[in-house]
This record gives structure tokens, C-alpha cells and sequence, in this order.
């Protein structure tokens, strides 16, 4: 299983931007799909974007795309996650998984598990 530490959060203005930075330890990240994951106040967690082993493929939900890009950096074992033009529905914390993540996926779901303490984002409008 990929242990993860997820860091990059803060507050930040609607409108503004931030990267979150997950990085891995403990497994070989290489060999995983990666996903991000955020769960508001009194929400269920929610898979909002994947991206393949070898960064082919990427997924996001609709609430992100265009906003959110998806990365990796095998050579560094660390996943981001740029936010742009962030919104108050995106206040949450975020928190990065291994990742169900192909062709067909409609939905992220974490493939182990959550193993990080996750990064909270609050965006103030």
C-alpha cells in the first residue's frame, strides 16, 4: 500500500489558486494510479480526479474540470494538484490515494484505502 503525506493546503480567496502536493513513501509509486479525493463539512468523500501510472490518462469530475489539473512526478514520488479559480464549494479537505483510474472511469474510488492525514483548503468568497 502507498503511504502518503498530503501538504499545500491554506485559505485562500475565491478566485485564487493553490497546489496541493501529495508524497509518497513506503511502495512504489510508479506503479499506482493516483487519485484526489475531498470531503466538505458534513459530506461524504468524493473522488474529484485520477490520473494513470504513467500520467496518460486523467479524469476529473465536473465540479473541477477546467479549474483543477491533475499531475506526477514519478522521479519524485509526489502528486499535485493545481487549483485554479477556486470557489467556496471548495473549501474541504483534500486528501490522495492509489486510485482506481482507466479509460472508462466515471467515478474515483481509492483502491486501499485512505493512509494520509489529508490538507485542508478553505476558500473565503
Amino acid at each position: 500500500q502507498v503511504q502518503v503525506a498530503e501538504s499545500g493546503g491554506g485559505l485562500v480567496q475565491a478566485g485564487g489558486s493553490l497546489r496541493l502536493s501529495c508524497t509518497a513513501s513506503g511502495s512504489t509509486f510508479g506503479d499506482y494510479n493516483m487519485g484526489w479525493f475531498r470531503q466538505a463539512p458534513g459530506k461524504e468523500r468524493e473522488g474529484i480526479s485520477c490520473i494513470t501510472w504513467n500520467g496518460d490518462r486523467t479524469y476529473y469530475v465536473d465540479s473541477v474540470k477546467g479549474r483543477f489539473t491533475i499531475s506526477r512526478d514519478n522521479a519524485k514520488n509526489t502528486l499535485y494538484l493545481l487549483m485554479n479559480s477556486l470557489k467556496s464549494e471548495d473549501t474541504a479537505m483534500y486528501y490522495c490515494a492509489a486510485a482506481y483510474c482507466g479509460p472508462k472511469t466515471t467515478v474515483v474510488r481509492p483502491q486501499f484505502g485512505y493512509s494520509g492525514q489529508g490538507t485542508q483548503v478553505t476558500v473565503s468568497s
